[in-house]
């Protein structure tokens, strides 16, 4: 089998229908993302060599924001250089952006049916019980990562030191969370270089935008884009405090929808701020957010691709990632207490805990989880169950 570099140049169209087709059919988070593009690229195309995917994932892991789109954009970029990769990461992305404002336009309309009312309560109910899964799906390669080998009861300590102020910063500062994890990320790499204090470290200052406006929105995509580690829902406790309570963007019921609206539909999960950029400034605003939160992505694959290799052996990157690693597990298991106290309705707990039983214990899907929440919501809405 043949890679693309010994072989005839894979022409853009059909990246372009490729890519188009699995940011249509990608439901289910960066996993089905990552697999997708492994059975095209890997296994039935043999564009690329099955140990080159590999490293790409793990250096694309390293990247802050999301992974599955930087592998994306990145498979574009070995197929064919830059025109590859901008052509990926677009199709790869609009399929679930157009789905997403439609979907955004009915969930945030000023007077929705009350069956449309009744998917987004069931669906948001569910939101607590997929951040604290999710989380819980990140834990184990965290905890071996930090112990090391042979594993180390300091290692141990320092995890849960670093997940529990991760929790706390995402329940009670969620604007400062990105602070927090870049804090726990130095800690480790003091630790590891065995340097006593922080008096070295130059102070890292992140100023804020009060206006609101597209400035601020702005602002809060590209929090996402470029300053998120570990994935597309450390976002919801980096925007919920400032689209909900600061800039007064959407209510907390409807933070919940789009939640469950990234979650939901095909490709990245940080779509999300689309939802946020519509209910901000319309349709101009999702554009705008969505641009600003996936550029970082696009960089860091067009610029930074040839240095994956040297970024992976550096250890002081590892240290820093071994350490906000926790964090972010932390910040995304803690956004569900917010999330929680956002519900409105008494049945809503009831799904919730229904929702973490589905997820937790029968070990089922969040799109799944989501849906049959979603259902089940309407449901209660035709029974005469308050929903908004």
């Amino acid at each position: 089998m043949t890679s693309a570099t010994d072989a005839e140049p894979v022409p853009l169209s059909t990246i372009a229908r490729e890519w188009t087709r699995i940011g249509a059919v990608g439901f289910g988070g960066p996993p089905a993302h990552i697999s997708l593009l492994r059975r095209l690229c890997v296994d039935q195309r043999g564009w690329i060599p099955a140990s080159e995917f590999e490293d790409a994932i793990a250096a694309c892991n390293l990247l802050p924001g999301p992974a599955s789109t930087q592998l994306a954009i990145w498979c574009g970029r070995r197929l064919r250089g830059p025109a590859g990769a901008l052509i990926a990461g677009a199709c790869f992305i609009c399929p679930g952006l157009a789905l997403i404002l439609a979907l955004s336009t009915l969930f945030l309309a000023a007077h929705p049916p009350v069956v449309v009312l009744g998917l987004a309560a069931g669906a948001g109910a569910a939101v607590p019980a997929v951040a604290v899964h999710a989380a819980w799906g990140l834990a184990p390669a965290s905890w071996k990562r930090i112990q090391g080998d042979p594993p180390t009861r300091a290692g141990r300590v320092r995890w849960i030191g670093y997940a529990v102020v991760g929790g706390a910063a995402a329940a009670l500062i969620g604007p400062y969370l990105v602070l927090v994890l870049i804090a726990c990320g130095l800690v480790e790499v003091m630790v590891r270089a065995r340097v006593a204090s922080l008096a070295s470290v130059v102070p890292l200052v992140l100023s804020t935008t009060a206006a609101g406006g597209l400035g601020a929105l702005a602002w809060e995509a590209l929090k996402v884009g470029a300053l998120s580690y570990g994935g597309g829902f450390v976002i919801i406790p980096l925007m919920q405090h400032d689209a909900v309570q600061t800039y007064h963007w959407m209510t907390n019921a409807n933070f919940l929808d789009a939640v469950a609206l990234g979650q939901i539909t095909p490709g990245p999960v940080v779509l999300t701020v689309g939802v946020i950029g519509y209910a901000a400034a319309g349709y101009g605003g999702a554009l705008l957010a969505v641009l600003v939160a996936f550029s970082p992505s696009f960089l860091f694959i067009l610029f930074g691709a040839r240095y994956f290799d040297r970024l992976r052996g550096n250890e002081r990157v590892q240290a820093f990632l071994t350490g906000a690693g926790p964090s972010v597990i932390g910040a995304i298991a803690g956004s569900a207490i917010p999330l929680g106290l956002a519900l409105a309705h008494g049945w809503q707990y009831a799904l919730l805990a229904g929702a973490a039983a589905w997820l937790l214990l029968a070990r089922r899907g969040v799109v799944s989880a989501l849906l049959l929440s979603a259902g089940i919501g309407a449901l209660c809405a035709l029974g005469g169950l308050p929903v908004s």
